[in-house]
């Protein structure tokens, strides 16, 4: 059974493929919604796979640590039974997290000392005991642990921290060969390049990375804080280096139209908290631009949510009723938002995927990202 498998180029870097894990198969290019503690925000699981129409989700490795912790996730069977989800999820590392506790963690060769934002008790992070945790979640594909530099981050900052990630890999890689899966799937480690905005240093990880050999690879430390264009440019430059046929993952990412551009930069899976973050605070993105749902213009709007949107809140609630809910502040607005959002991020992936098999990809996207943009 291959794991990856490109089934259309089209004339620049985009390409439609199909990605094969155990628990199924996932049409590329794909967003992947981000259900941090086991689930995604306001969203049922039956919405996410039958109405969202999620192909795979996220798990966060720090947060489901500290909790349920590792003995409920064993005895549940891992994360798919525990919060009965049948298809792919993919894991991170929890580098991201521990390294965003600026105050609260101690970075050491051996790994990272952090203290728990939950009551306030220390841990310890190494690239192992990483492996170890995601190993008894049962992710489909799990991160390699890294260092994620901030942004603006110096030159001899940026380097180091990339080595140190490259010395972390060949731990993570050699504990994952020694320790067999737990509930009887494959499980796909994927290192992350690093490297900050610098150039030559993204060059050296990406070829690192690469020659990892692994079944996937993932691009790190962007989207945290650096200009658009920075970002389009180190994806571009490290899209070069990475295999052609392994699927690549840009971690974090991002606005629709971000997503586009990546696409078109040769990159298969994204993620990011974006769409459910941004509907709880009344924020949609549609096929028309970017709606504030506060706004007093919605307040006598009785026109269908979205008249373009692929999801049943879009039909059977209006946007003046929308607005009502989150002036009223009821808990609902939040969770019809979330779905039309996920809904429509799911929705931009597979149209963009249709144009990538008909071959009008760029074409396509350089006419409908100025208008993803507009705020309406």
């Amino acid at each position: 059974m291959k794991f990856f498998n490109i089934e259309k180029t089209s004339e620049g870097k985009a390409r439609a493929g199909e990605i094969t894990t155990d628990h199924g198969k996932i049409q590329t290019p794909i967003f992947m919604p981000v259900g941090t503690v086991a689930s995604v925000k306001t969203v049922h699981q039956r919405e996410l796979k039958e109405d969202i129409k999620a192909q795979i989700i996220l798990g966060n490795t720090y947060h489901l640590y500290l909790r349920p912790g590792m003995e409920t996730m064993q005895d549940a069977g891992g994360l798919h039974k525990f919060m009965n989800w049948d298809l792919p999820i993919l894991t991170d590392s929890g580098g991201f997290q521990v390294f965003s506790l600026a105050s609260n963690r101690k970075m050491t060769e051996e790994g990272a000392r952090f203290k728990s934002h939950i009551d306030g008790s220390y841990h310890m992070f190494s690239p192992e005991r990483s492996m170890e945790i995601q190993r008894q979640i049962g992710a489909d594909i799990f991160m390699a642990f890294d260092e994620c530099t901030p942004y603006p981050c110096d030159y001899n900052q940026a380097k180091s921290s990339m080595e140190l990630t490259h010395r972390w890999l060949k731990r993570c890689i050699e504990w994952t060969n020694d320790n067999p899966e737990l509930y009887g799937y494959k499980q796909r480690l994927f290192p992350i390049v690093q490297g900050s905005t610098y150039s030559d240093l993204r060059k050296i990880s990406a070829e690192v990375i690469s020659e990892a050999g692994a079944e996937g690879n993932a691009i790190g430390g962007l989207s945290v804080g650096e200009p658009e264009e920075e970002m389009y440019r180190i994806t571009d430059e490290v899209t070069d280096i990475l295999p052609k046929e392994k699927p690549r993952y840009l971690m974090g990412v991002g606005t629709p139209w971000n997503i586009l551009e990546s696409i078109g930069l040769g990159i298969d899976m994204m993620d990011c908290v974006m769409p459910t973050r941004n509907a709880r605070n009344a924020m949609l993105f549609t096929w028309q631009g970017v709606m504030n749902l506060k706004n007093e213009k919605w307040k006598r709007d009785f026109s269908p949510l979205d008249e373009f949107g692929t999801s049943f809140v879009d039909r059977e609630y209006s946007k003046a009723y929308l607005r009502h809910l989150f002036v009223s502040k009821e808990y609902l607005a939040k969770q019809i938002a979330s779905i039309h959002n996920l809904a429509f991020y799911l929705d931009l992936v597979k149209v963009a995927r249709e144009h990538i098999i008909a071959g009008d990809f760029y074409e396509w996207k350089n006419s409908v990202v100025p208008v993803l943009r507009q705020r309406l």
